[in-house]
């Protein structure tokens, strides 16, 4: 029975195979005309929708981009979008259709997402359908993905004539080990791999044993923001992200009695929406910091928060590449992280544009807050490095090694690549040999 199996499944395989090669025969030629980008919720709130946006704008200005979501449950979305990009929701829960077939199938667990995936739940059979009936339809132009579900059925998806990239957002290492088995098999049919950060990079270098035929590291651009840079004038502390566990906000408001009890004109606010967001606000009460620490929830303007403060803090357990310090630094504040190796630690220089904190250890991070809270020269001196920092992150300079990738994996699939030459050592430079005393001319 196994043999037989085993038979069946070779056949299927094969078959499949051979609908695809049909398909590409008929496609047009590769392009780079068009980029679409695939992402769960594009009108939710988080990092990497904004971080898409960004980029999406970006790519606008040369490209026929469209981003398409997976699912849709808000009419508007939390962050602006650019006019000329275009949306596609594949499954609009605002507004479900009567249809029986789709009732029966979004009733049904996903079986095209891996179990493991940190947004299984979102997904169904009838998204199975929807995300695979999309793929199936690009036979040409860029298809990127933004997280490792979406990027592993593209992976199994995609006609060999679509250029694909896959983009991560979270570090390998954090990834469910059963989804990092996939990632290892799957990820190596992509055009491209792209990471954030450089431990990142060197972590699927490591991890995979074949790779795609291009890894790069391509990190966030600062994304537009109102106003100007923070006046360090405020006695505010500000902290940005979801309210959920692994952003630790609630080991900074224990981190902040410390800091009240030498500095009650100082305050902390937390602006963000998630599970947590009760618990948070039960434990400032508990601690009795009620009018020290603030809950504003979430925020449409980042940059106008930024700017009201002096002190950005980053408490989260683990980050891949967050765009609030990013944002931080973009307005001039004094930047307070805990070390994460896969985001801060590559975008904070200790000492120079932020201070690094050792992760989970709330007196440290009490200890460097009550640093730049009573030092304004140290506090003026991180926020200069931090503008600084953030300008290698400005949109163009990002958005030219997006441009410099497409160049070359369509050039790739054209067959007109040429690897670059590494440049040439530098001649060594030859010391002379030491006179002989004994051959040296006699003295006049």
């Amino acid at each position: 029975m196994r043999a037989l199996a085993r038979k069946g499944k070779s056949a299927m395989v094969r078959l499949y195979r051979g609908y695809n090669r049909r398909k590409v025969r008929k496609a047009p030629p590769p392009s780079t005309d068009k980029v679409r980008i695939l992402i769960l919720h594009a009108y939710g709130m988080g990092g990497t929708i904004r971080t898409v946006f960004n980029l999406a704008s970006y790519l606008a200005k040369h490209h026929d981009v469209e981003i398409v979501s997976i699912l849709k449950e808000a009419e508007e979305p939390f962050f602006p979008i650019d006019p000329r990009v275009k949306f596609r929701f594949l499954d609009d829960r605002l507004h479900p259709s009567p249809d029986p077939v789709r009732a029966m199938l979004s009733k049904m667990p996903s079986k095209l997402i891996p179990a493991e995936e940190s947004a299984y739940h979102r997904f169904n059979l009838w998204t199975d359908l929807k995300l695979a009936r999309y793929i199936r339809s690009l036979d040409t132009g860029i298809l990127i993905s933004t997280r490792p579900g979406l990027n592993l059925a593209m992976a199994q998806l995609a006609l060999p004539s679509l250029i694909t990239i896959g983009q991560e957002h979270v570090a390998l290492r954090t990834q469910p080990e059963a989804v990092q088995e996939l990632i290892k098999w799957r990820y190596r049919r992509f055009d491209a791999l792209a990471t954030l950060t450089k431990a990142d990079l060197r972590d699927y270098r490591a991890a995979l044993p074949k790779k795609p035929k291009r890894l790069i590291r391509i990190p966030n651009a600062v994304p537009p923001m109102t106003g100007d840079v923070a006046k360090l004038d405020a006695k505010v502390v500000i902290a940005v992200g979801r309210l959920t566990r692994l952003k630790g906000f609630h080991r900074l408001i224990v981190a902040w009695e410390e800091v009240a009890k030498t500095h009650p004109d100082w305050t902390l606010r937390i602006f963000g929406a998630g599970p947590q967001e009760e618990n948070l606000r039960q434990q400032v009460i508990d601690a009795g910091l009620e009018g020290k620490v603030e809950l504003p929830g979430a925020t449409t303007d980042v940059g106008a928060e930024l700017e009201k403060a002096s002190v950005f803090v980053l408490s989260s357990r683990h980050e891949g590449f967050p765009m609030t310090i990013l944002e931080a630094m973009a307005k001039g504040l004094a930047i307070v992280s805990f070390n994460s190796p896969h985001g801060p630690k590559e975008m904070i220089t200790d000492e120079v544009d932020g201070l690094l904190v050792k992760p989970r250890t709330n007196a440290n991070l009490a200890t460097s807050l009550l640093r730049v809270i009573e030092d304004e020269h140290l506090r003026r001196h991180l926020a200069a490095g931090a503008l600084e920092t953030a300008r290698t992150y400005d949109v163009d300079a990002i958005g030219a090694q997006w441009d410099a990738l497409f160049e070359e994996l369509l050039a790739r699939r054209n067959g007109t690549y040429v690897r670059p030459t590494p440049p040439a050592p530098a001649p060594a430079q030859i010391e002379p040999a030491p006179a002989d005393p004994a051959q040296a001319p006699p003295p006049a």
